[in-house]
């Protein structure tokens, strides 16, 4: 499985936001701008966080996005979701219905060993993402480098 770079750029983008100035909004563009990404495609991921409730965004010379909700509140899963979609990464195609030992009437997702496998480990990484809030992650970024938040905040004032 391989998730989309939308994924990865939400995620720096959630927290890029947490560093921003409390009271301003900051547009997509400058947003793009501190890691050199597109500003078209990043503003489709950053609509598809306001869509999911995980930021607001105004229009205006002041306009751009903010977090809707306290990093707390936010897990990694849900930044996931968001841009992902809420599919299954494995889809059962029940191709076992056309084998040898296929019978109709069975539900070859709920007894295929490979697909019950599946399910079980796919259920394990959302849990995991979902047991991450963005405030963790926050955290364990600043506790790493704690300048980090001072140096995305001058990074955003230096960009018009």
């Amino acid at each position: 499985m391989q998730m989309g770079e939308g994924v990865e750029w939400a995620l720096h983008s959630c927290l890029n936001l947490a560093w921003a100035e409390a009271d301003g909004a900051v547009s997509a563009a400058k947003l793009a701008a501190i890691f050199d990404l597109p500003p078209a495609y990043l503003n489709k991921q950053l609509q598809a966080l306001v869509r999911a409730g995980i930021l607001t965004s105004s229009s205006g010379p002041r306009g751009g996005f903010r977090l809707a909700r306290d990093l707390a509140d936010i897990t990694v899963m849900d930044v996931v979701a968001a841009i992902e979609g809420p599919q299954e990464a494995f889809r059962c195609q029940e191709i076992l219905r056309n084998g040898p030992t296929g019978r109709d009437g069975v539900d070859y997702r709920e007894h295929c060993a490979i697909s019950k496998t599946m399910r079980r480990a796919e259920l394990a990484w959302r849990r995991e993402l979902a047991a991450r809030t963005l405030a963790e992650l926050r955290d364990e970024v600043e506790a790493a480098s704690p300048g980090s938040p001072g140096a995305y905040r001058r990074r955003f004032a230096e960009l018009k």
